[in-house]
């Protein structure tokens, strides 16, 4: 499928790597520590040793921009892998039952997606404190029944194939089915769900930290940056435009890197 992968897809690839790369070698990347308050620096334009000015305490905006990167990849990516894991394998097997349980299930999912995901994550975050692995735990959660429908459908269109007939036919367990035979049919669909909700999650996060439910300041959190500056941006942009612009660009990259798997599993299939 590599081969087939558009050159907007491996574009989008590159980019959300090398943000991978950049938030590991923050440390030794950053030229300042991202809490590090230069006094008498405050709204410094962007210089030699402020590439990207300073912000309203005297922080570098660059160091800050890089370790907030850390954290927003961190995050997506752990709350990204817990709603795929348990939307996939939930859906895999409601997609192979049917049946009363499956419709009861997704009725239930149905009732849950109708809660709109912002206010069900305020209330959790706001009663239990905020804190990294809550945050990713909730975010995680609030992504499974989307995924659990994605894969229950991608399921249930190969659920009537010869393979899967003849595996029950041999008596094998749901499970074994489930990791032998429908893993690797649905695993196109796997790895892009995993892809947009990495995506969805950095907005959700960062929107998190914009309203003050992210990891509690002076945490280098694109949301609590893009917050901090925008009371301040008559004085200095930088602050605002540069973690915004970073969200922007790897959102928009994991969409890229998306929709052109979407389009090599097209292909592949037909």
């Amino acid at each position: 499928m590599a081969r087939r992968l558009p050159r907007t897809a491996w574009f989008g690839a590159a980019v959300v790597v090398a943000y991978a790369v950049l938030s590991v070698a923050a440390p030794w990347l950053a030229p300042h520590a991202p809490d590090e308050v230069f006094v008498g620096g405050t709204f410094e334009p962007p210089s030699a040793e402020f590439w990207l000015g300073t912000d309203n305490l005297g922080r570098d905006v660059l160091s800050r921009v890089l370790y907030g990167g850390r954290t927003v990849l961190l995050l997506a990516g752990s709350a990204s892998a817990i709603s795929v894991a348990v939307g996939g394998i939930l859906g895999m097997f409601l997609g192979l039952r049917r049946g009363v349980v499956d419709q009861a299930v997704m009725r239930l999912l149905d009732v849950a997606m109708s809660v709109p995901p912002i206010i069900f994550a305020l209330l959790l975050i706001g009663a239990l404190g905020p804190s990294a692995p809550l945050i990713v735990l909730v975010v995680g959660l609030l992504f499974v029944p989307n995924v659990t429908r994605v894969i229950r459908a991608a399921t249930l269109s190969v659920a009537g194939e010869d393979f899967i007939l003849a595996a029950r036919a041999r008596g094998e367990s749901r499970a074994a089915i489930v990791l032998r035979e429908l893993l690797p049919n649905v695993a196109g669909a796997l790895i892009t769900e995993v892809s947009i909700r990495t995506g969805f999650a950095a907005i959700f996060i960062s929107g998190l930290g914009f309203l003050g439910f992210g990891p509690p300041p002076p945490a280098p959190d694109w949301g609590i940056m893009i917050n901090e500056g925008r009371s301040t941006i008559d004085a200095s942009v930088w602050p605002v435009v540069a973690p915004a612009v970073c969200l922007a660009l790897l959102v928009m990259s994991l969409n890229l890197f998306t929709d052109g798997v979407g389009r090599a599993i097209d292909r592949t299939a037909r």
